[in-house]
């Protein structure tokens, strides 16, 4: 009996550790450990319904030497015939001061994107996918890097040398990079000035959209301060489909884009 009753109070304790390990683990399961992520899920999610899952793939270098520019990849290729397909791609960073980086509308192009950075600090980067049943699937990496690619002025800030260049696109299509696709490479040129840096306010693209000439969308882009300076975006476009297409788009100060691609 002795025996039984002390079986019976290790379980309860055990338990009793468990439910409390649960109520103090303030990141709410996510598995990059963040304490930021309670609030990024309200923010950004609200109360719908969400997964962690590996079919979301983030990757960036283990190391990025230049904090403006961090290579980032995210392909939710997996998610294609989940929740009747992808809807959107949302990009984040934990720890800047600006998080919000992008969102993805794929529409007839692939769900998967590769661009450019700026970090301020180590900090956890997260793709929120969206099918289109409403649910929300999160993927992430911690990224590291020297530090401070906020809050400091790209290249072409310094010299001036924006004002000639500004909205120029550059524009290439390469085919069978990623097997069943053609890659779209964009550069568009522009300061994306994130706003925090004295004297040199916000100033950034806005939207970009890709049509055919049937005005049919392929994609479109919505861009935070957070893009790299001249961004430089890779998309997967169908195998099948026109040989080029006309690039749309604004930046915060009403400026439009409007090029042929590839050029």
């Amino acid at each position: 009996m002795l025996r039984r009753t002390m079986v019976l109070s290790g379980l309860v304790a055990a338990g009793n550790a468990w439910t409390q390990e649960q109520k103090t683990d303030r990141t709410e399961g996510d598995p990059l450990g963040s304490m930021q992520w309670p609030g990024l899920r309200q923010q950004y999610l609200g109360r719908d319904p969400m997964r962690f899952t590996d079919a979301v793939i983030v990757h960036t270098p283990a190391f990025a030497d230049d904090a403006m520019n961090v290579p980032l990849q995210v392909d939710a290729r997996k998610l294609a015939a989940t929740g009747g397909g992808v809807q959107r791609i949302r990009v984040i960073v934990d720890r800047n001061p600006i998080r919000e980086v992008l969102e993805f509308e794929p529409e007839r192009a692939l769900p998967m994107l590769s661009f450019r950075i700026r970090l301020e600090q180590a900090s956890p980067v997260r793709a929120m996918v969206q099918t289109r049943d409403g649910r929300w699937h999160v993927g992430g990496v911690l990224a590291q890097a020297a530090g401070g690619g906020c809050t400091v002025p790209g290249a072409s800030r310094v010299d001036g040398s924006w004002k000639d260049t500004l909205n120029q696109v550059q524009a290439r299509i390469f085919p069978n990079v990623v097997e069943g696709s053609r890659r779209l490479r964009l550069r568009v040129m522009h300061p994306m000035d994130t706003g925090l840096v004295a004297g040199i306010p916000s100033f950034h693209i806005d939207q970009l959209e890709l049509r055919d000439a049937n005005d049919v969308v392929w994609w479109r882009l919505t861009l935070h301060e957070p893009v790299s300076e001249n961004p430089m975006i890779s998309f997967e476009l169908p195998l099948e489909g026109p040989p080029s297409f006309r690039l749309l788009g604004r930046d915060n100060n009403g400026n439009k884009i409007d090029a042929r691609v590839p050029a």
